[in-house]
């Protein structure tokens, strides 16, 4: 791995005294083509103005350097503090509930990073629609070694994703050795056909951008909130419908090891406009109770 290809662009983010967790704020955002070495957080992505590598790493506790290859460099740099959460306000997030206020207090760096880049987001809420993270990861890695491109700059493990028109180009059944079901290869061909006016969606309010992508046929509230927690930093999006959230957020409220999507809303509710959040600091607290056994591991490729 090298990283002495000189950068394009770079930046120098001073915190101005503000707590940031860079992995736990970044790692969330890079579930399509990201990595953290010992030089940083390191990704490749398709913006507006091109292709860019982006790599990011602290500068002591004050500041964090911004370092992006590529034509697609000015863009970053001139968002690049959305991508960090600067624009979040976790500090503006009060509460008296005493679990939830002592993770709060514990994890002060924490923020919603926002990437401006709804299809990257939006494609890998498609890929891990009900099946396990290992599932996803598995078929997403895939998909990048496939039809993925070389990434500017330093070779540092990362590429970029299939171009849209070349993704968009494919038939659900190339999509099959990589762990896709028809539904799941169909939606995410249909994402990647309307790639233009779906990256549009990134100046309009969450709560619009989620209403057009839900318009699509194949997305619902679970895959709209996925995204806009990424493209939009909207720390308060919550995924109704996922298998795990709904225990999760029932065990750690109330103690009741098992819950439904409309008890997870409401015990969520007054916590509004940080249910989103929540959600993600009563996950660093751990797992609802297992009972039974649990979602296998499954084979796609001839379904």
């Amino acid at each position: 791995m090298s990283e002495t290809s000189p950068p394009d662009r770079e930046r120098v983010i001073e915190l101005e005294g503000r707590p940031l967790d860079l992995r736990a704020t970044l790692a969330p955002l890079g579930k399509m083509a990201a990595r953290f070495t010992e030089g940083g957080w390191w990704t490749a992505v398709r913006t507006p103005q091109g292709a860019a590598t982006v790599g990011i790493s602290r500068l002591g506790r004050a500041q964090v350097m911004v370092r992006v290859w590529g034509v697609g460099s000015d863009w970053i740099c001139a968002r690049v503090e959305g991508w960090l959460g600067m624009a979040d306000r976790p500090e503006s997030f009060l509460t008296d509930h005493p679990l939830v206020k002592r993770i709060h207090h514990f994890n002060p760096g924490f923020r919603f990073g926002a990437t401006g880049l709804v299809s990257e987001a939006l494609w890998a809420a498609i890929v891990a629609q009900k099946v396990t993270g290992r599932e996803a990861a598995r078929s997403m890695g895939a998909l990048v070694r496939k039809w993925g491109e070389q990434a500017p700059g330093p070779q540092v493990g990362v590429r970029l994703l299939p171009h849209p028109r070349r993704l968009a180009s494919l038939g659900y059944y190339d999509l099959h050795p990589l762990g896709l079901e028809r539904k799941r290869a169909v939606t995410l061909l249909r994402a990647a056909q309307w790639y233009d006016r779906i990256e549009k969606t990134a100046d309009l309010p969450s709560r619009q951008a989620r209403s057009f992508l839900e318009q699509l046929p194949g997305i619902g509230e679970w895959t709209s909130a996925r995204t806009v927690a990424v493209s939009h930093g909207d720390a308060d999006a919550v995924a109704v419908g996922d298998y795990h959230l709904k225990n999760v957020v029932a065990w750690h409220l109330t103690g009741r090891p098992r819950g439904t999507d409309e008890e997870m809303m409401d015990l969520l509710e007054p916590f509004r406009p940080h249910r989103g959040r929540v959600v993600r600091l009563l996950e660093k607290a751990g797992k609802a109770p297992q009972f039974g056994p649990r979602m296998p591991l499954r084979d796609f490729r001839y379904q």
